[in-house]
């Protein structure tokens, strides 16, 4: 997370960013839309699908694996990849319950 004092911050707040800053990519969304499209692991639709160079996609692809949002299996040559269902769900709570916190009752500014 850079030159932030992360351990000043909650384990929870640490987690909800290293997620938030894997998806805050335009390619990563992408990648992500295309594998929920597919609803099946994707091994190298990708590179049709997005236009991207396999490299780029590969780097994307590490970023999104290492904040736990998707898994990959081994096939044959090739790795496989989709969605990580218990992790894609913490991210859905914790962001339906962080932007629950916010009354839109009253104006500030």
């Amino acid at each position: 997370m850079g030159l932030t004092k992360t351990e000043i911050f909650t384990e929870e707040q640490n987690r909800l960013a290293v997620m938030l800053k894997a998806i805050a990519h335009p390619a990563r969304i992408a990648i992500l839309q295309e594998i929920i499209k597919s609803n099946t692991c994707i091994c190298g639709d990708l590179v049709d699908e997005l236009g991207l160079a396999q490299p780029t996609i590969s780097q994307h692809l590490k970023e999104l694996k290492n904040a736990g949002l998707i898994q990959g299996t081994i096939e044959g040559v090739s790795v496989c990849y989709c969605i990580n269902p218990p992790v894609w769900n913490e991210l859905k709570e914790q962001m339906g319950g962080f932007f629950a916190t916010y009354d839109l009752k009253n104006t500030c500014c």
